[in-house]
């Protein structure tokens, strides 16, 4: 090896961060290997290589013994203290049998070795730069699709966006932007793998943590999202301020902010609803943008019956349920929706058309 190749290996620990010690020493094993491999040798060697000329030597690592049975493996005391008169008997002599064109065969070794170190390393950096982007958003360009992905260019890498966990009716063009959210980072054999998503209800949650300045601050939390893609979500928030109202926050001026992510998720509608600790108050926001008269709550089956005005029944449930299961995912209550003359019917509850309760909360669509 040169001074130049020693030289290189000094770049290489600065630009990679790859120590050049654990270089030194994947080189060597990887020199121990091409030498037995390369002159069918059994004995059992040492590779040294130096660490700043560069220069390559072999040493046949033999045990002293009083009686030599294998040549290969073995040496007489006699023949060792030829080397070192200080060996004594069980001690290991180390003989030179550096090949001639050994010099060619290390640098081919050396050379695959340190590629695959480099390799590794840039996957360990990719690997360690995304894993701390699990669970946010980021924007790539759309390199190319199969039967089941969507292959995104993230810059250093590309991730895979698998058609399932697109919102319904979505559609993507070749080096289209797109946004989406990162489910998986997994470190395997091949290198990083990054897994997205654009219909996870974290996509969701994200968009407004970057679009509503007192969720970033912390100022309102968002406590609860539930989602059906493409259709409709629900999400809760709260406000650690009494003074910042949290729903009007998320809104926005005029209706802005909230639009922005509307226009994001191709105008799937959001339901805003203030969180309460009061399991009523709760449950009768998250069923926005329908009237609620009155909540009962079953404790023990953390069930909420819900009495609603006769007209706002249909509402209240939502085409094909879904707006009565939205606000269920949301509150992590099963919700049991009765109109005001069910409830008369069955439960003796007397018509009080004007006791609508006080709900807070917004819907966008």
């Amino acid at each position: 090896m040169s001074m130049d190749f020693i030289e290189a290996m000094n770049e290489l620990e600065r630009e990679k961060g790859i120590s050049k010690d654990v270089l030194f020493e994947a080189i060597e094993a990887a020199l121990i290997s091409s030498y037995k491999r390369n002159f069918n040798a059994a004995q059992n060697v040492r590779v040294d290589m130096n660490r700043n000329t560069g220069v390559i030597k072999v040493f046949a690592r033999k045990l002293i013994v009083e009686e030599v049975l294998d040549t290969r493996t073995e040496i007489s005391l006699m023949s060792a203290r030829e080397i070192n008169p200080h060996f004594q008997l069980e001690d290991i002599a180390e003989l030179e049998v550096t090949p001639r064109d050994f010099g060619r065969i290390a640098a081919q070794t050396a050379k695959q070795v340190v590629t695959q170190r480099i390799r590794e390393a840039e996957r360990g950096l990719i690997y360690n730069a995304f894993i701390d982007k699990e669970d946010d958003i980021v924007t790539g360009l759309v390199q190319r699709q199969d039967m089941r992905n969507i292959y995104v260019d993230l810059g250093k890498i590309e991730a895979v966006l698998p058609l399932s966990e697109l919102m319904p009716g979505e559609k993507f063009k070749q080096s289209e932007r797109i946004k989406a959210y990162i489910t998986k980072v997994e470190n395997t054999t091949k290198g990083p793998q990054i897994m997205l998503s654009r219909s996870h209800p974290g996509l969701l949650k994200r968009l407004f943590e970057l679009e509503v300045p007192e969720i970033f601050d912390g100022v309102v939390e968002i406590r609860s999202v539930a989602r059906e893609a493409g259709f409709r979500s629900k999400i809760a928030v709260f406000s650690r301020n009494p003074e910042v109202d949290p729903v009007g926050s998320c809104v926005g001026p005029r209706g802005t902010r909230v639009q922005t992510i509307v226009t994001e998720l191709r105008g799937e509608k959001i339901d805003i609803v203030r969180y309460s600790d009061a399991v009523q108050e709760y449950v009768a926001n998250a069923l926005s943008p329908s009237k609620v008269l009155e909540v009962q709550v079953f404790e023990a089956e953390k069930m909420a019956r819900v009495i609603v005005p006769d007209y706002q029944l249909s509402l209240a449930i939502g085409i094909k349920g879904q707006n009565a299961r939205l606000a269920a995912k949301l509150t992590g209550w099963k919700i049991d929706i009765k109109s005001e003359s069910q409830a008369e019917q069955e439960y003796g509850r007397p018509r009080t058309s004007n006791d609508e309760m006080h709900q807070d909360s917004v819907s966008i669509d």
